[in-house]
Parts: structure tokens; C-alpha cells; sequence
């Protein structure tokens, strides 16, 4: 039997992922989008900004019916809400792809998918910040298709092919450049993350199981470490660089924000840590959850990132990320 997919998005990152998995599947795809990038060949493309007034039309205008719907709005509730009240009697399924950050923080080491969420979501509301406008989208597309033909896909960190968030592009540029590189500590490190075509393979499985409720979608805890993702980066590059190890007392003492100026990494220990990566992801494994390993993934983003050119996108609506080479530098000098 021929799947039919809607996919609101699809243009670039998760959304792309999908995109691709589900035309390698044979499933038909109709992708509704702004126009900004071109979908993938063999999509029928529906035009419409969710934003605007009638932004709908494009979709109301058609009787199309399909067997899920696949969501990754990141933004004001409200968008899905009216998305999900559109397409309840014309799709059989809402996927949408959710976020660990709507779980409370601090988070439990271990939290699963029943930890307390964050309060104050709604799915009327307009953009608030990005853990209560995702857990507001999770609140529309049950409030719409029903616990029963909702699925909430509470993703941790994504990386992979088409990352238009800068995290594993940044490194591979620095370590590309060569020199000695600010590596911050310890090797070690334990770190959660999920391929995107991974996140995109489990999505599409659990639609043809017809799963619903909410699931963490990320690696399990020590998947990986900091120490072998940036190994992989010297490797795939091919690079002139040395990785120097530094302490994160050395890091956090100079002022450098984790995550954010040193994208992945979070200070071992500390509650960021804790929060980030530690979830328990059992649910997911035991639906079929298949990680690859971080050398592919990292191999893979690289030559995606030299067919570009070495500039990888980046969403408007998210900051760029990265260190100052002046910091690295008075850093690595002391």
C-alpha cells in the first residue's frame, strides 16, 4: 500500500530528512511550504505562509486526503492549532516534532516522558519562548486529532546533513582551518544527540505502526563523547589541527557560554548536563530506534557541508553559535 504524506515544511533539516526518507519508502508527498528553497525532486509542492491571513488556502483549497501529517513548527502555537483543526478529518495522523525542552527544568537525571512539563503553554497563544511554543504545539495537535492520532516526537539534540542550526558545521569549519583548537573537557564527556535520518526513519516507522503519544527521540545516554565527535571531525577533514584538551574550569573561567560559543558541549557534572543529556530514551529504543554511529554522522555532514561550499544555512530565528577566534586564542595562550 502507497503511504500518503503531508509535510508542513520540508525544505530544509528535519523536515528535509523526512522528505527524502518517506520518497525513498515510495510514499507519495505533497510538501507545504513558503517557497523559500525548493523541496525535494518528486514532491508536489502547496504554497502558503502559516503566518499570514489565509495562509491556509492553499491547503483548504484541495480535498486531498493523506495518512500523516508531519509538523516541526517551532514557533507560535496557534499555527499548529489551526493546521491541526484544518486537517483532523482529512489525514489519519498528526506527528508533531516536539522537543525535549518541554519537559520543567531542571530535569531529573533519567527524566522520561512522563517528567513535568513546562507550564504556561497554550495552543492559543501567540510566540512566547521556544519550550512553551513547543509544548503549545503538542497541546494543539492533541486538542485536534486526539491522544489517539497524535504523535509527539520530543527530540534532544539533531544533528546530521542539513543543519541549518550551526553546531556540528562550526566545528567542522574550525577544526578545517587547522591550528591549534580549544577543545573543551574532558574527552570523556558523555553526550545524547540524534542523526536527523535517524529522527526521520523512526518517525516514519512509527507512523506504519500507527504509534501515538510521546516519545524522547535522541541517542541513548553516552551514545557518543565529546571526545569522539571532535576525533571524528579532525579525521573527516583531514585537517592540520591539533585538539587541545582544556579543562572546563579553564573554559567556564573565561567566560565562555557552553552550548552556545562551544556548541554540544556542557560543563560535566552541572545541572545544564543533567538536562541535556541524560534522558531516558527506552521508549524509543524499544520501537525500533536505530542510531548510527558518530563518525557517520559526522562524515556525512561534511560532505554535505564541502558541496556547499563549506557555508552551511542558517535559521533566522535562531542565534549563530561559535567562538570568537580572539577568545580561543588569549585562551589557549594562558
Amino acid at each position: 500500500m502507497t503511504r500518503r504524506l503531508l509535510m508542513l515544511g520540508g525544505t530544509e533539516f528535519v523536515g528535509r530528512a523526512v522528505v527524502e526518507a518517506a520518497l525513498a519508502r515510495g510514499w507519495e508527498v505533497t510538501v507545504f511550504h513558503r517557497g523559500r528553497h525548493e523541496p525535494p525532486p518528486g514532491t508536489r509542492s502547496l504554497l502558503g505562509d502559516r503566518t499570514a491571513p489565509d495562509g491556509l488556502a492553499a491547503l483548504a483549497g484541495t480535498t486531498d486526503t493523506w495518512d500523516a501529517v508531519v509538523d516541526t513548527w517551532s514557533a507560535a502555537p496557534r499555527a499548529v492549532r489551526d493546521a491541526a483543526r484544518l486537517l483532523a478529518g482529512r489525514a489519519a495522523r498528526y506527528v508533531y516534532v516536539s522537543s525535549c525542552s518541554v519537559y520543567a527544568w531542571p530535569r531529573a537525571a533519567g527524566y522520561a516522558e512522563d517528567a513535568p512539563l513546562v507550564e504556561g503553554a497554550s495552543a492559543d497563544a501567540d510566540a512566547t519562548d521556544y519550550a512553551r511554543d513547543k509544548r503549545g504545539g503538542e497541546l494543539a495537535a492533541v486538542e485536534a486529532f486526539g491522544a489517539a492520532r497524535s504523535l509527539l516526537v520530543r527530540c534532544g539534540l539533531i544533528l546530521g546533513p542539513y543543519e541549518n542550526v550551526g553546531r556540528l558545521p562550526w566545528w567542522l569549519n574550525r577544526i578545517a582551518a587547522g591550528g591549534p583548537v580549544l577543545a573543551p573537557g574532558p574527552r570523556d564527556l558523555p553526550i545524547q544527540y540524534v542523526d536527523v535520518r535517524d529522527l526521520a526513519e523512526w518517525t516514519l516507522d512509527a507512523v506504519e505502526a500507527e504509534l501515538d503519544g510521546a516519545y524522547n527521540l535522541v541517542s541513548a545516554p553516552g551514545h557518543s563523547t565529546m571526545g569522539a565527535l571532535l576525533d571524528a571531525c579532525l579525521r573527516v577533514t583531514g585537517a592540520r589541527a591539533e585538539l587541545r584538551w582544556t579543562d572546563p574550569e579553564t573554559v567556564l573561567g573565561a567566560g565562555i557560554e557552553p552550548w552556545t560559543q562551544l556548541p554540544v558541549w556542557v560543563p560535566p557534572r552541572s545541572e545544564l548536563h543533567t538536562s541535556v543529556y541524560s534522558g531516558d530514551v527506552s521508549r524509543a529504543l524499544r520501537t525500533g530506534l536505530r542510531c548510527r554511529p558518530v563518525e557517520k554522522t559526522v562524515e556525512d555532514t561534511w560532505g554535505w557541508l564541502r558541496s556547499l561550499g563549506g557555508t552551511a544555512p542558517q535559521r533566522a530565528d535562531r542565534p549563530g553559535v561559535g567562538l570568537d577566534p580572539a577568545v580561543e586564542a588569549k585562551v589557549l595562550e594562558s
